[in-house]
C-alpha cells in the first residue's frame, strides 16, 4: 500500500475529548492507516492510501464530527485549453497533487476552481500541476490570492493576449492561402486560368511554398498540445483530431510531390485551408468566452475609483483611493456619485439608485440608520456614509464571488457530455480509421451504396472504382481526414458551460444569486415552495395593534387572589405595562412592538429581576410588582395558569392575522413574596404584520405554473391561516406553531412522499429548514449576500423574485438541451457524412469550427432575456 501523509490545522477543538472524537471519525474511513489529532496544537496528522479515500473524505469526516480543518479556495487562469477534456485533464493533475482538496476546471471560462490544504500546498504547487499536464497558467505571484485585483487584472490580460494571437494567426494563415483558395477554386471549377505551371514552376511547388509556413505556424500549437495529450495525459484531445486531419493531407501531399505516391492528387490547399479555418474558430471562440464573461467584468466596473473621506472635525474632506478606506471612515457622497463602499447613513437624506445590486429599478430612499450597498449610485441629495465593509467584504465583491463559483459548479446534465467527451475522440478516430479502410478495400461496394442514397454525389467525383478521378487509396485517405475534421468535441464541452455562465450572470443582475451550476438545475425541478411568513411573506415590521384587559369578575375571569396592594382589576395600561415590562429584555419583533406602543402610550415600564426567553411559547419575567408572562396560552399553561378566559379575544385577534399574547400575572404576597396560587390570566396584546405587496401575486404567480405552495410559521394556527388566506395559499397548506429546531422536520414531512421543496426563508432562524430543504432560498436585503445554509439568494425582501429565479433555472436548462441537441445532432449527421465520402475536408475543418462558434454564438444571445416573463428558446418572450 502507498501511502500519503497530510497535515490539517483543526478548528473547533476544545479539549482531548474532541481530538478522541475526530479520531474515531477519522479512523473509520476505509485507507486512513492512522490519525494522530493533537488538541493543543489543534492539528491532525493522518496516514492514508489515496488510491482508497481522498483528502476530500477526510476533510468531510473532520466536519461531519462537529469540526472544522482550514482551507483555502483560489481561482487558476489556464490557457491553450481547446476542449472539455484538456480541462479533465487539468482536473486530474491538479486532484494528484498532495494538499488539494477539490478541482472543478471549466473549460468555458478557462479558469480552475482550486480548494487545498494550505499547510501542504500553495499557488506554486498547482501551477506545477497544471504545468505538467501540459496547460500554462496565468501566473498571479503577488496577486491577492483570490478572484479580485491584480489576480483578475492578470487573467483578462491573459485572455486578450491569447484572442490577438489566435487573430495574428488567422491574419498570417489567411494571407497565405488566399492563392491556394484560387488554386482551389480555379481546379474544381476546371477554369484553367493558372495551368500546371507559374514561371516554368510545377504549381504544386508553389503550394508547397504556401503551405509549409501554415502547417508551421498554425500547426505547431495542435501539434504540440497533440503530443502532450496523448504522451503526458494519456487521451486523445479535440487537438488530436485537427492534427490528424491537417497532417494527413499535408503529409500525402508532399510524398505525392516528390513522386512517392505516382498519380495522386495535392491537398496543400487542404491542409492550410483546415488549419486556417480553426485557428479562425478557435479566435472567434475565444472572443465569444470574453464576451460571457462581460457581465461579471461590468459589476466590477460599476465600483468606484475614489472615496471622499470625512475627517473627525468634520470640515476636512480628502479624495483617497477606494483600497484606502478602511471600516469606520466616514465617507461623503455627493449627488451622482457612486456609493465607495457598503456602509450606514449617518447623515444627510437621499433616494439611491440599487437596480445594478437588487435588481430594483426604483430609487431607495435613505435617510440616518439606513444600510447603503457599495457602487450604487446617490440620486440627489448628499450623504455621509460610514464604511461598514470594505474590500472583498462588499456586497458587491460578495456577488461576483458567488457568481463565478456559481459558473465553477455544473448542472448534472454536464456529466452526459463529459461522458461522451471522454470517449469521444477515440471513436472518431477508430471510426475514421474504419471508414478509411472500408473505402480501401471495398470502394465499389460502398461507392454504389452511396450512389443508391438521395444525397449529393461523392466528393471529387469518388474513387476509380465507380468511375470517378480519384485513385482508391487516395480517396481512403481523404475520407479519413474529413472523417477526423467533421467531429466536434468542443461544442459539447461548451454546451453546458456557456449557458450556466450567462445564466448565472442573468441571476446575478436581477438580484438572484445561485450557489452553482448545479443549483440552476436543481431550482427547475421544484415542485413544491415553502415560504416562511416573518420577514418572507410579511413585512417583519410588527407594531402593537390591540391590547384587551380581561374582567376577573367576568364569568370567565378567573380568580382575584388578595395580594398586596394589587389591584382586582387591571386596565390596558396596566396590561400593556405589564407585558412591556416583561419584553424590554427581548430582541423579538413582537417583543420591540409591545415595548415600542407601551413608550408611545408615555407608560411607565420595569426593569426585570430577571428575563427567560422560553423558544417558541413567550418570555417570562420577574418585577418588582411580581413575576409577568407574555405569549402563548402553552406557556401559561406551563406555569399553573388557566389560559382559557382569554380563549375568546385571542381568537378573535388572530382569525384578524393577528399575533395574539396572553399576559399572566402572579402577584406578590404581603411578605414580598411570589404568590404562586395567585397567578392569572390579566389581558391580551396583540401585533400585527404588514403583507408585503407582492405576496399575493407571488403565490398565485406560483400556483398557476402548478407548484405547492406552503407557509410554514411558529405563530399560532388562526394567525397562519388568516395571513395564508390572505395571500392564497390553500389552508391545508399551513403547518403553524412550528418551532424554529422543528422546521427542517416539517420541510422532510413535506418532501416524504417525493416533492423536491424549495425552502424560503431569511437564512438565519431558518437555517436548518434551508439546508434540508432540495433547495434554500435566502431572501435578503442585499447587504449580506454570504448566507452559507441557502442555495439561492435574493438580494430584494421580495417573494415575487422566487419566481424569478425560477424562470433563469428553466430558462438556462433550455438553453443547454438546446445546445447539446445543436452539438450532438451536428456530430450524429456530419460524422456519417463525412464516412459515407460525401464532404470535402475543407468543409469538414470549416463546419467543425463553426459549430463550437454556433454553440457559444447561442448561449450569448440569451444574454438578453429578463426574467419578468417565461423564455422562450426562439427568442420571442411571451
Amino acid at each position: 500500500m502507498s501511502t500519503r501523509t497530510t497535515r490539517l490545522s483543526v478548528t473547533g477543538m476544545s479539549c482531548a475529548n474532541c481530538a478522541a472524537t475526530i479520531e474515531d471519525a477519522l479512523d473509520a474511513l476505509d485507507g486512513v492507516a492512522s490519525a494522530d489529532v493533537n488538541a493543543a496544537t489543534d492539528e491532525a496528522r493522518v496516514e492514508y492510501d489515496p488510491e482508497v479515500t481522498s483528502l476530500s473524505a477526510i476533510y468531510d469526516a473532520v466536519e461531519s464530527a462537529g469540526y472544522g480543518a482550514v482551507d483555502e479556495t483560489v481561482s487558476v487562469g489556464i490557457t491553450d485549453m481547446s476542449c472539455a477534456n484538456c480541462a479533465e485533464a487539468n482536473a486530474e493533475s491538479l486532484l494528484a497533487t498532495p494538499g488539494v482538496v477539490a478541482a472543478d476546471v471549466n473549460y468555458a471560462t478557462d479558469e480552475a476552481q482550486v480548494r487545498y490544504n494550505p499547510a501542504e500546498a500553495d499557488r506554486s504547487d498547482l501551477y506545477e500541476a497544471i504545468e505538467s499536464a501540459g496547460y500554462t497558467p496565468v501566473r498571479e505571484d503577488g496577486a491577492d490570492g483570490g478572484d479580485g485585483g491584480d489576480g483578475r487584472d492578470q487573467r483578462d490580460l491573459a485572455r486578450q493576449e491569447e484572442i490577438r494571437r489566435q487573430l495574428r494567426l488567422t491574419l498570417f494563415g489567411g494571407a497565405l492561402s488566399v492563392p491556394l483558395l484560387v488554386m482551389l477554386v480555379d481546379h474544381v471549377l476546371g477554369l484553367g486560368l493558372l495551368g500546371d505551371s507559374l514561371a516554368g514552376v510545377d504549381v504544386g511547388w508553389f503550394a508547397f511554398a504556401l503551405a509549409t509556413p501554415v502547417q508551421i505556424a498554425l500547426g505547431k500549437p495542435f501539434y504540440v498540445n497533440s503530443y502532450r495529450a496523448l504522451v503526458r495525459n494519456g487521451r486523445a484531445n479535440m487537438d488530436v483530431l485537427i492534427a490528424l486531419g491537417s497532417s494527413t493531407a499535408y503529409v500525402y501531399s508532399v510524398a505525392a510531390l516528390i513522386g512517392l505516391i505516382p498519380g495522386a492528387g495535392l491537398y496543400f490547399d487542404t491542409a492550410a485551408l483546415i488549419l486556417v479555418f480553426i485557428t479562425l474558430g478557435n479566435y472567434l471562440e475565444a472572443r465569444s468566452k470574453g464576451q460571457a464573461g462581460e457581465a461579471i467584468r461590468s459589476l466590477l466596473e460599476m465600483e468606484a475609483e475614489t472615496a471622499t473621506v470625512v475627517h473627525e472635525d468634520g470640515r476636512e474632506e480628502e479624495e483617497v483611493p477606494l483600497e484606502a478606506v478602511a471600516v469606520g471612515d466616514r465617507l461623503k457622497v455627493r449627488p451622482g456619485e457612486k456609493v465607495p463602499t457598503d456602509g450606514v447613513v449617518v447623515d444627510g437624506e437621499s433616494a439611491v439608485d440599487e437596480s445594478m445590486v437588487t435588481g430594483e429599478s426604483v430609487p431607495v430612499e435613505k435617510a440616518e440608520g439606513d444600510e447603503v450597498i457599495g457602487s450604487t449610485i446617490n440620486e440627489n441629495g448628499a450623504l455621509v456614509v460610514e464604511a461598514t465593509k470594505v474590500g472583498e467584504e462588499t456586497a458587491i465583491q460578495q456577488i461576483v464571488a458567488r457568481v463565478r463559483d456559481a459558473q465553477s459548479r455544473q448542472p448534472d446534465i454536464q456529466r452526459i457530455a463529459d461522458r461522451i467527451s471522454a470517449y469521444f475522440v477515440p471513436a472518431v478516430i477508430a471510426n475514421a480509421l474504419l471508414w478509411g479502410v472500408l473505402w480501401w478495400q471495398f470502394p465499389a461496394v460502398l461507392g454504389g451504396f452511396v450512389d443508391a442514397l438521395p444525397v449529393w454525389g461523392l466528393l471529387g467525383g469518388g474513387p476509380e472504382a465507380v468511375g470517378g478521378p480519384i485513385g482508391v487509396t487516395e480517396f481512403a485517405i481523404v475520407v479519413f481526414a474529413s472523417a477526423v475534421l467533421i467531429a466536434c468535441p468542443c461544442a459539447l464541452g461548451l454546451a453546458t458551460p456557456a449557458a450556466t455562465m450567462v445564466g448565472t450572470a442573468i441571476g446575478a443582475q436581477h438580484g438572484v444569486l445561485f450557489e452553482g451550476g448545479d443549483i440552476l438545475e436543481r431550482v427547475r425541478d421544484v415542485d413544491a415552495v415553502v415560504f416562511d411568513k416573518t420577514g418572507t411573506l410579511t413585512e417583519g415590521e410588527m407594531e402593537l395593534t390591540d391590547v384587551v384587559a380581561l374582567d376577573p369578575a367576568a364569568p370567565d375571569g378567573g380568580v382575584q387572589r388578595e395580594a398586596r396592594d394589587e389591584p382586582t382589576a387591571f386596565d390596558e395600561d396596566d396590561v400593556l405595562a405589564l407585558a412591556a415590562s416583561a419584553e424590554q429584555e427581548s430582541e423579538h419583533p413582537l417583543a420591540e412592538a409591545i415595548v415600542e406602543g407601551a413608550r408611545e402610550r408615555g407608560l411607565d415600564i420595569e426593569s426585570p429581576e430577571s428575563f427567560e426567553n422560553v423558544p417558541g411559547k413567550g418570555v417570562r419575567a420577574t418585577i418588582d410588582r411580581g413575576e409577568v408572562f407574555v405569549g402563548s396560552p402553552r406557556l401559561l399553561d406551563a406555569n399553573g395558569i388557566d389560559p382559557t378566559p382569554a380563549d375568546s379575544d385571542r381568537e378573535r385577534l388572530e382569525s384578524e392575522g393577528k399575533t395574539a399574547m396572553l399576559v399572566g400575572f402572579r402577584p406578590r404576597d404581603a411578605d414580598g413574596e411570589i404568590d404562586e396560587r395567585a397567578g392569572r390570566v390579566v389581558g391580551v396584546v396583540a401585533d400585527a404584520d404588514t403583507i408585503k405587496p407582492s405576496a399575493s401575486d407571488a403565490v398565485a404567480d406560483l400556483r398557476d405554473r402548478d407548484l405547492d405552495v406552503w407557509l410554514i410559521t411558529g405563530d399560532n394556527e388562526r394567525t397562519a391561516r388568516a395571513v395564508a388566506r390572505e395571500v392564497g395559499i390553500d389552508p391545508d397548506n399551513v403547518m403553524a406553531e412550528v418551532l424554529p429546531e422543528d422546521k427542517a422536520d416539517a420541510v422532510d414531512e413535506i418532501q416524504a412522499d417525493g416533492r423536491e421543496a424549495m425552502m424560503v426563508g431569511d437564512g438565519v432562524n431558518d437555517a436548518p429548514a434551508l439546508a434540508t430543504a432540495a433547495v434554500g432560498c435566502a431572501i435578503g436585503s442585499g447587504t449580506d449576500v454570504a448566507i452559507e445554509a441557502a442555495d439561492v439568494t435574493l438580494m430584494r425582501d421580495d417573494p415575487a423574485d422566487v419566481l424569478k429565479a425560477i424562470r433563469v433555472s428553466e430558462a438556462t436548462l433550455q438553453k443547454i438541451k438546446q445546445n447539446l441537441v445543436w452539438a450532438l445532432g451536428y456530430n450524429t449527421l456530419m460524422i456519417p457524412l463525412a464516412s459515407l465520402g460525401l464532404l470535402q475536408p475543407v468543409l469538414a475543418a470549416g463546419a467543425m469550427a463553426l459549430s463550437s462558434v454556433s454553440v457559444l454564438t447561442n448561449s450569448l444571445l440569451f444574454r438578453s432575456y429578463v426574467p419578468d416573463t417565461d423564455y422562450q428558446l426562439l427568442g420571442r418572450l411571451r
